[in-house]
Protein backbone atom coordinates (compact mmCIF):
# COMPACT_ATOMS: atom_id res chain seq x y z
CA UNK A 1 0.00 0.00 0.00
CA UNK A 2 1.42 3.33 -0.49
CA UNK A 3 1.42 5.21 2.10
CA UNK A 4 -0.80 8.35 1.25
CA UNK A 5 -3.45 5.95 1.16
CA UNK A 6 -3.82 5.01 4.41
CA UNK A 7 -6.16 7.73 4.92
CA UNK A 8 -8.89 7.85 2.13
CA UNK A 9 -9.14 11.40 -0.04
CA UNK A 10 -12.63 11.95 1.27
CA UNK A 11 -11.08 11.66 5.15
CA UNK A 12 -8.43 13.69 4.30
CA UNK A 13 -10.63 16.91 2.63
CA UNK A 14 -12.66 16.75 5.90
CA UNK A 15 -9.44 16.99 8.03
CA UNK A 16 -8.35 20.17 5.73
CA UNK A 17 -11.51 21.73 6.29
CA UNK A 18 -11.19 21.35 9.75
CA UNK A 19 -7.82 22.65 9.71
CA UNK A 20 -8.72 25.50 7.87
CA UNK A 21 -11.21 26.39 10.38
CA UNK A 22 -8.64 25.91 12.86
CA UNK A 23 -6.22 28.52 11.45
CA UNK A 24 -8.99 30.96 11.18
CA UNK A 25 -9.96 30.47 14.72
CA UNK A 26 -6.47 30.73 15.91
CA UNK A 27 -5.85 33.80 13.98
CA UNK A 28 -9.04 35.41 15.45
CA UNK A 29 -8.66 34.09 19.00
CA UNK A 30 -4.85 35.77 18.50
CA UNK A 31 -4.43 38.65 16.31
CA UNK A 32 -8.60 39.44 16.84
CA UNK A 33 -7.16 40.91 20.36
CA UNK A 34 -4.52 42.98 18.40
CA UNK A 35 -7.26 44.16 15.75
CA UNK A 36 -9.40 45.19 19.21
CA UNK A 37 -6.62 46.79 21.17
CA UNK A 38 -6.18 48.63 18.04
CA UNK A 39 -9.51 49.74 17.40
CA UNK A 40 -9.78 50.60 20.91
CA UNK A 41 -6.77 52.56 21.29
CA UNK A 42 -8.21 56.08 21.11
CA UNK A 43 -10.81 55.80 23.33
CA UNK A 44 -9.28 53.97 26.30
CA UNK A 45 -5.63 56.53 26.31
CA UNK A 46 -6.68 59.78 27.19
CA UNK A 47 -2.64 60.57 27.73
CA UNK A 48 0.16 59.20 25.85
CA UNK A 49 1.41 57.58 28.69
CA UNK A 50 -2.10 55.46 28.71
CA UNK A 51 -1.76 54.26 24.91
CA UNK A 52 1.68 53.45 25.45
CA UNK A 53 0.34 50.95 27.90
CA UNK A 54 -2.33 49.32 25.53
CA UNK A 55 0.05 49.74 22.58
CA UNK A 56 2.39 47.61 24.81
CA UNK A 57 -0.09 44.70 26.38
CA UNK A 58 0.35 43.96 22.55
CA UNK A 59 3.56 44.96 21.65
CA UNK A 60 5.39 41.63 22.28
CA UNK A 61 3.11 39.76 20.40
CA UNK A 62 1.41 40.71 18.02
CA UNK A 63 3.68 39.87 14.93
CA UNK A 64 4.00 36.07 16.33
CA UNK A 65 0.00 36.67 15.82
CA UNK A 66 0.03 37.38 12.53
CA UNK A 67 1.51 33.90 11.63
CA UNK A 68 -2.12 32.46 11.84
CA UNK A 69 -3.23 34.77 9.56
CA UNK A 70 -0.14 33.51 6.90
CA UNK A 71 -0.44 30.04 7.58
CA UNK A 72 -4.49 30.43 6.86
CA UNK A 73 -3.55 32.12 3.47
CA UNK A 74 -1.41 29.10 2.96
CA UNK A 75 -3.54 26.48 3.73
CA UNK A 76 -6.08 28.11 1.29
CA UNK A 77 -3.33 27.93 -1.52
CA UNK A 78 -2.07 24.68 -0.83
CA UNK A 79 -5.46 22.74 0.14
CA UNK A 80 -7.84 25.04 -1.94
CA UNK A 81 -6.32 26.13 -5.10
CA UNK A 82 -10.11 26.80 -6.27
CA UNK A 83 -10.81 28.43 -3.58
CA UNK A 84 -7.39 30.73 -3.44
CA UNK A 85 -8.14 31.50 -7.21
CA UNK A 86 -11.82 32.86 -6.61
CA UNK A 87 -11.30 34.70 -2.97
CA UNK A 88 -8.29 36.47 -4.10
CA UNK A 89 -9.05 37.18 -7.61
CA UNK A 90 -13.18 38.05 -6.52
CA UNK A 91 -12.02 40.18 -3.06
CA UNK A 92 -8.99 41.47 -4.40
CA UNK A 93 -9.88 44.84 -3.68
CA UNK A 94 -10.70 43.80 -0.24
CA UNK A 95 -8.08 41.78 0.41
CA UNK A 96 -5.88 45.00 -0.54
CA UNK A 97 -7.28 47.18 2.01
CA UNK A 98 -6.37 44.61 4.73
CA UNK A 99 -2.78 43.93 3.61
CA UNK A 100 -2.81 47.88 3.34
CA UNK A 101 -3.72 48.13 6.70
CA UNK A 102 -1.53 44.96 8.21
CA UNK A 103 1.70 46.66 6.37
CA UNK A 104 0.66 49.83 8.13
CA UNK A 105 0.98 48.07 11.60
CA UNK A 106 4.09 47.72 11.76
CA UNK A 107 4.97 51.05 10.67
CA UNK A 108 2.82 52.82 13.18
CA UNK A 109 4.54 50.21 16.26
CA UNK A 110 7.54 50.96 15.34
CA UNK A 111 7.63 54.80 14.55
CA UNK A 112 5.16 56.17 17.01
CA UNK A 113 6.89 56.45 19.94
CA UNK A 114 10.39 57.73 18.23
CA UNK A 115 8.96 61.59 18.32
CA UNK A 116 7.92 63.20 21.23
CA UNK A 117 5.92 65.68 18.98
CA UNK A 118 1.99 65.08 20.09
CA UNK A 119 0.70 65.53 16.53
CA UNK A 120 3.14 62.93 15.24
CA UNK A 121 1.79 60.26 18.04
CA UNK A 122 -1.94 61.43 17.76
CA UNK A 123 -1.13 60.24 13.81
CA UNK A 124 0.04 57.01 14.49
CA UNK A 125 -2.32 56.19 16.92
CA UNK A 126 -5.39 56.74 14.49
CA UNK A 127 -3.06 54.51 12.08
CA UNK A 128 -2.96 51.54 14.74
CA UNK A 129 -6.88 52.33 15.07
CA UNK A 130 -7.30 52.32 11.60
CA UNK A 131 -5.28 48.78 10.99
CA UNK A 132 -7.25 47.15 13.64
CA UNK A 133 -10.75 48.43 13.01
CA UNK A 134 -10.63 48.14 9.28
CA UNK A 135 -9.74 44.60 8.88
CA UNK A 136 -12.07 43.66 11.48
CA UNK A 137 -15.01 44.86 9.71
CA UNK A 138 -13.78 43.47 6.28
CA UNK A 139 -13.04 40.08 7.50
CA UNK A 140 -17.01 39.65 8.42
CA UNK A 141 -18.31 41.50 5.26
CA UNK A 142 -16.04 38.73 3.28
CA UNK A 143 -17.81 36.29 5.58
CA UNK A 144 -21.74 37.37 5.02
CA UNK A 145 -20.89 37.79 0.99
CA UNK A 146 -19.23 34.11 0.99
CA UNK A 147 -22.81 32.91 2.68
CA UNK A 148 -25.18 34.90 0.75
CA UNK A 149 -23.22 33.41 -2.20
CA UNK A 150 -20.07 35.17 -4.60
CA UNK A 151 -21.28 35.94 -8.33
CA UNK A 152 -18.62 33.96 -10.07
CA UNK A 153 -18.60 30.80 -13.08
CA UNK A 154 -15.73 28.19 -14.52
CA UNK A 155 -15.41 28.02 -18.11
CA UNK A 156 -15.52 24.33 -19.72
CA UNK A 157 -11.45 24.87 -19.24
CA UNK A 158 -12.13 25.99 -15.17
CA UNK A 159 -10.89 29.42 -15.60
CA UNK A 160 -13.04 31.83 -13.34
CA UNK A 161 -15.44 34.30 -14.52
CA UNK A 162 -15.92 37.11 -11.57
CA UNK A 163 -19.03 39.14 -12.63
CA UNK A 164 -19.16 42.53 -12.32
CA UNK A 165 -17.00 45.78 -13.10
CA UNK A 166 -14.11 45.96 -11.41
CA UNK A 167 -15.11 48.66 -8.98
CA UNK A 168 -18.21 45.69 -7.73
CA UNK A 169 -15.38 44.16 -6.18
CA UNK A 170 -15.21 46.01 -3.28
CA UNK A 171 -18.91 48.63 -3.03
CA UNK A 172 -20.67 45.17 -4.29
CA UNK A 173 -19.36 43.41 -1.17
CA UNK A 174 -21.06 46.21 0.86
CA UNK A 175 -25.12 44.83 0.78
CA UNK A 176 -26.60 45.19 4.25
CA UNK A 177 -26.56 41.31 5.32
CA UNK A 178 -22.46 41.37 4.64
CA UNK A 179 -22.49 44.60 6.41
CA UNK A 180 -24.09 43.42 9.55
CA UNK A 181 -22.20 39.95 9.09
CA UNK A 182 -18.73 43.37 9.48
CA UNK A 183 -20.97 44.77 12.77
CA UNK A 184 -20.83 40.67 14.12
CA UNK A 185 -16.71 40.82 12.98
CA UNK A 186 -16.03 44.50 14.65
CA UNK A 187 -17.84 44.20 17.80
CA UNK A 188 -16.68 40.97 18.26
CA UNK A 189 -13.05 41.60 17.99
CA UNK A 190 -13.78 44.82 20.02
CA UNK A 191 -15.21 42.68 23.28
CA UNK A 192 -11.94 40.53 22.74
CA UNK A 193 -9.70 43.69 22.74
CA UNK A 194 -11.45 44.46 26.13
CA UNK A 195 -11.26 41.52 27.51
CA UNK A 196 -7.49 41.23 26.58
CA UNK A 197 -7.13 45.10 28.48
CA UNK A 198 -9.10 44.16 31.28
CA UNK A 199 -6.37 41.32 31.91
CA UNK A 200 -3.08 43.47 30.68
CA UNK A 201 -3.91 46.87 31.90
CA UNK A 202 -4.56 48.64 35.04
CA UNK A 203 -6.56 51.91 36.46
CA UNK A 204 -8.13 54.12 33.83
CA UNK A 205 -7.30 52.23 30.95
CA UNK A 206 -8.73 48.84 31.98
CA UNK A 207 -12.00 50.71 33.18
CA UNK A 208 -12.27 52.10 29.95
CA UNK A 209 -11.91 48.60 28.09
CA UNK A 210 -14.45 47.07 30.30
CA UNK A 211 -16.95 49.75 29.95
CA UNK A 212 -16.59 49.97 25.91
CA UNK A 213 -16.08 46.29 25.44
CA UNK A 214 -19.04 45.35 27.89
CA UNK A 215 -21.13 47.24 25.03
CA UNK A 216 -19.19 45.58 21.76
CA UNK A 217 -20.58 42.03 23.36
CA UNK A 218 -23.86 42.63 23.64
CA UNK A 219 -23.62 44.28 20.48
CA UNK A 220 -21.76 41.34 18.94
CA UNK A 221 -24.51 39.00 20.37
CA UNK A 222 -27.31 41.16 19.01
CA UNK A 223 -26.25 41.48 15.75
CA UNK A 224 -25.09 37.76 15.28
CA UNK A 225 -28.96 36.57 16.83
CA UNK A 226 -30.41 39.46 14.30
CA UNK A 227 -27.74 37.88 10.93
CA UNK A 228 -29.08 34.13 12.17
CA UNK A 229 -33.46 34.97 11.78
CA UNK A 230 -32.50 37.15 8.15
CA UNK A 231 -30.41 34.00 7.15
CA UNK A 232 -33.29 31.70 8.69
CA UNK A 233 -36.02 33.93 6.49
CA UNK A 234 -34.23 35.99 4.19
CA UNK A 235 -31.32 34.26 2.46
CA UNK A 236 -31.90 30.64 0.21
CA UNK A 237 -28.95 28.06 1.07
CA UNK A 238 -27.26 26.02 -1.55
CA UNK A 239 -27.86 22.28 -1.62
CA UNK A 240 -25.91 19.60 -3.68
CA UNK A 241 -28.41 17.78 -6.09
CA UNK A 242 -28.72 14.04 -7.09
CA UNK A 243 -25.37 11.54 -6.29
CA UNK A 244 -22.34 12.56 -5.86
CA UNK A 245 -18.98 11.44 -5.55
CA UNK A 246 -16.76 12.47 -1.96
CA UNK A 247 -13.37 11.19 -3.31
CA UNK A 248 -13.29 11.77 -6.64
CA UNK A 249 -11.41 14.70 -8.71
CA UNK A 250 -11.69 18.38 -7.62
CA UNK A 251 -13.47 19.49 -10.62
CA UNK A 252 -16.75 21.57 -9.48
CA UNK A 253 -18.59 21.12 -13.27
CA UNK A 254 -18.83 17.75 -12.18
CA UNK A 255 -21.20 18.69 -9.43
CA UNK A 256 -24.79 19.44 -9.49
CA UNK A 257 -25.67 22.46 -7.30
CA UNK A 258 -29.29 24.08 -6.43
CA UNK A 259 -30.11 27.20 -4.35
CA UNK A 260 -33.02 26.28 -2.63
CA UNK A 261 -34.56 26.28 1.08
CA UNK A 262 -32.22 27.62 3.73
CA UNK A 263 -29.08 27.25 5.25
CA UNK A 264 -30.56 26.28 8.83
CA UNK A 265 -31.52 22.92 7.59
CA UNK A 266 -28.01 21.80 8.44
CA UNK A 267 -29.41 21.89 11.90
CA UNK A 268 -32.10 19.13 10.73
CA UNK A 269 -29.58 17.03 9.29
CA UNK A 270 -27.12 17.33 12.20
CA UNK A 271 -28.71 18.51 15.03
CA UNK A 272 -25.32 18.36 17.37
CA UNK A 273 -23.91 21.35 15.36
CA UNK A 274 -26.35 23.93 17.38
CA UNK A 275 -23.57 23.81 20.25
CA UNK A 276 -21.11 26.16 17.67
CA UNK A 277 -24.55 29.36 17.89
CA UNK A 278 -24.88 28.65 21.64
CA UNK A 279 -21.18 28.69 22.11
CA UNK A 280 -21.42 32.24 20.26
CA UNK A 281 -24.07 33.69 22.04
CA UNK A 282 -23.11 32.52 25.57
CA UNK A 283 -20.11 33.30 25.50
CA UNK A 284 -21.08 36.93 24.11
CA UNK A 285 -23.12 36.64 27.37
CA UNK A 286 -20.74 36.06 30.10
CA UNK A 287 -18.04 38.43 28.82
CA UNK A 288 -20.40 40.92 29.02
CA UNK A 289 -20.76 39.59 32.63
CA UNK A 290 -17.32 39.60 33.53
CA UNK A 291 -16.47 42.70 32.15
CA UNK A 292 -19.20 44.55 34.35
CA UNK A 293 -17.80 42.19 37.07
CA UNK A 294 -14.18 43.18 36.37
CA UNK A 295 -13.07 39.45 36.25
CA UNK A 296 -10.07 38.97 34.49
CA UNK A 297 -9.05 35.67 33.55
CA UNK A 298 -12.45 33.94 32.84
CA UNK A 299 -14.04 36.85 30.73
CA UNK A 300 -10.79 36.35 28.42
CA UNK A 301 -11.80 33.05 28.53
CA UNK A 302 -15.22 33.47 27.57
CA UNK A 303 -14.17 35.76 24.78
CA UNK A 304 -12.41 33.13 22.91
CA UNK A 305 -15.37 31.25 23.63
CA UNK A 306 -17.51 33.13 21.57
CA UNK A 307 -15.45 33.59 18.94
CA UNK A 308 -15.31 29.65 18.44
CA UNK A 309 -18.91 29.59 18.67
CA UNK A 310 -19.45 32.15 15.93
CA UNK A 311 -16.77 30.92 13.21
CA UNK A 312 -17.59 27.70 13.72
CA UNK A 313 -20.80 28.15 13.29
CA UNK A 314 -20.81 29.50 9.76
CA UNK A 315 -18.20 27.01 8.70
CA UNK A 316 -20.43 23.75 10.25
CA UNK A 317 -23.91 25.58 9.15
CA UNK A 318 -22.52 25.69 5.26
CA UNK A 319 -20.60 22.21 5.09
CA UNK A 320 -20.21 20.92 2.69
CA UNK A 321 -19.75 24.57 0.98
CA UNK A 322 -17.15 26.53 1.11
CA UNK A 323 -17.93 29.17 -1.93
CA UNK A 324 -21.10 29.25 -3.22
CA UNK A 325 -21.76 30.42 -6.49
CA UNK A 326 -24.43 33.17 -6.86
CA UNK A 327 -24.52 33.25 -10.88
CA UNK A 328 -23.96 29.81 -11.60
CA UNK A 329 -24.71 27.69 -8.49
CA UNK A 330 -23.24 24.91 -10.63
CA UNK A 331 -19.64 26.19 -10.13
CA UNK A 332 -20.05 26.63 -6.22
CA UNK A 333 -16.81 25.16 -4.13
CA UNK A 334 -17.05 22.27 -1.85
CA UNK A 335 -15.20 20.41 0.06
CA UNK A 336 -15.79 17.61 -2.46
CA UNK A 337 -14.81 19.22 -5.56
CA UNK A 338 -12.04 22.07 -4.58
CA UNK A 339 -9.21 20.39 -3.17
CA UNK A 340 -5.50 19.87 -4.07
CA UNK A 341 -4.50 15.91 -5.01
CA UNK A 342 -5.04 12.85 -2.73
CA UNK A 343 -0.90 13.16 -2.08
CA UNK A 344 -0.57 16.67 -1.65
CA UNK A 345 -3.26 16.56 0.99
CA UNK A 346 -1.14 13.76 2.51
CA UNK A 347 2.04 15.49 2.76
CA UNK A 348 0.59 18.81 4.44
CA UNK A 349 -1.07 16.77 6.51
CA UNK A 350 2.56 15.37 7.72
CA UNK A 351 4.45 18.42 7.89
CA UNK A 352 1.84 20.11 9.75
CA UNK A 353 1.90 17.32 12.27
CA UNK A 354 5.30 18.05 12.80
CA UNK A 355 5.30 22.07 12.69
CA UNK A 356 1.93 23.10 14.41
CA UNK A 357 3.03 21.18 17.56
CA UNK A 358 6.03 23.69 17.23
CA UNK A 359 4.21 26.65 16.62
CA UNK A 360 1.95 25.86 19.70
CA UNK A 361 5.06 25.75 22.15
CA UNK A 362 7.03 28.71 21.20
CA UNK A 363 3.05 30.67 21.37
CA UNK A 364 2.86 29.27 24.74
CA UNK A 365 6.31 29.86 25.60
CA UNK A 366 6.46 33.61 24.83
CA UNK A 367 3.00 34.19 26.42
CA UNK A 368 4.06 32.49 30.10
CA UNK A 369 7.31 34.58 29.96
CA UNK A 370 5.23 38.26 28.93
CA UNK A 371 2.88 37.15 31.12
CA UNK A 372 1.96 39.61 33.47
CA UNK A 373 0.34 43.15 33.57
CA UNK A 374 1.62 46.07 31.96
CA UNK A 375 1.27 49.23 34.23
CA UNK A 376 2.46 53.08 33.30
CA UNK A 377 5.51 52.73 35.73
CA UNK A 378 7.00 50.07 33.12
CA UNK A 379 6.25 52.18 30.60
CA UNK A 380 8.23 55.63 31.92
CA UNK A 381 10.85 53.00 33.33
CA UNK A 382 11.62 51.49 29.94
CA UNK A 383 10.36 54.41 27.87
CA UNK A 384 13.09 54.02 25.07
CA UNK A 385 12.94 50.23 25.13
CA UNK A 386 9.35 49.75 24.62
CA UNK A 387 6.73 51.06 22.12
Amino acid sequence: MILHELLSYEVLRVIWWGLLGVLLIGFALTDGFDMGVGTLLPFVGKSDIERRVAINTVGPVWEGNQVWFILGGGAIFAAWPPLYAVSFSGFYLAMFVILAAFIVRPVAFTYRSKRDDPRWRSTWDWALFASGAIPALLFGVAVGNVIQGVPFHFTDDLHTIYEGAWYMKFIGLLDPFSILAGVVSFAMLVMHGGAWLTLKAEGVVQTRARAIGSIAALVAVGAYVLAGLWLAVGIDGYQIVGDYVTNGPSNPLHFEVARTGSWLSAYVERPWIVVAPVMGIMGGLLTFAGLRAGREVSTLLFSKMAILGVISSVGLTMFPFIMPSSSDPQSSLTVWNSSSSHLTLFIMLVVTAIFMPLILMYTAWVYKVLWGKVTEEDVSENSHSVY
